[in-house]
């Protein structure tokens, strides 16, 4: 096995350790290894000190110029701590089905078309219709009364 190809090798299981590792890190390390290996196959390089040279200045380039963009991809959307109270106010007055009755003040409703734990100081049953008049995170509160 070519000096070449264990470079397109390390740099492909570097990319793959990507997979658990999400720190987008390896990934760049992995590109410059084939970078090397590539040039390598075509004779455009050939000591281990030019080797580890051009490893480090495409790695190192990749990761400061091209981290942060591909960082947003990997770790999707989070909302800002003063968005979150307005996202949390969306719900608020919106139409919610009963699905089980309520004791001791909580019970279980479908919003859109999905499951939350709600709270009541109202006597619910199941096949009720109610409001959201508050939305505590992962609970709603909701009463019989429209808002």
């Amino acid at each position: 096995m070519s000096i070449a190809m264990i470079w397109i090798i390390v740099g492909v299981l570097l990319i793959l350790s990507e997979l658990l590792a999400t720190s987008i890190v390896a990934v760049f390390l992995g590109i410059g290894a084939i970078v090397v290996g590539i040039l390598l196959q075509l004779g455009w390089i050939e000591s281990p000190s030019a080797q580890f040279l051009i490893f480090g200045i495409v790695s190192l380039a990749l990761l400061f110029g091209s981290r942060g963009h591909f960082k947003r991809w990997f770790t999707g959307y989070t909302a800002d701590r003063g968005e979150q109270p307005f996202k949390l106010s969306e719900d608020i007055g919106n139409r919610v089905t009963v699905l089980a009755d309520f004791e001791q003040g909580a019970g279980r409703v479908v919003l859109n078309g999905v499951q939350w734990d709600a709270r009541s100081s109202e006597p619910l049953k199941a096949g009720d219709v109610a409001w959201v008049i508050a939305n505590e995170g992962i609970h709603l509160m909701v009463s019989a009364q429209q808002p």
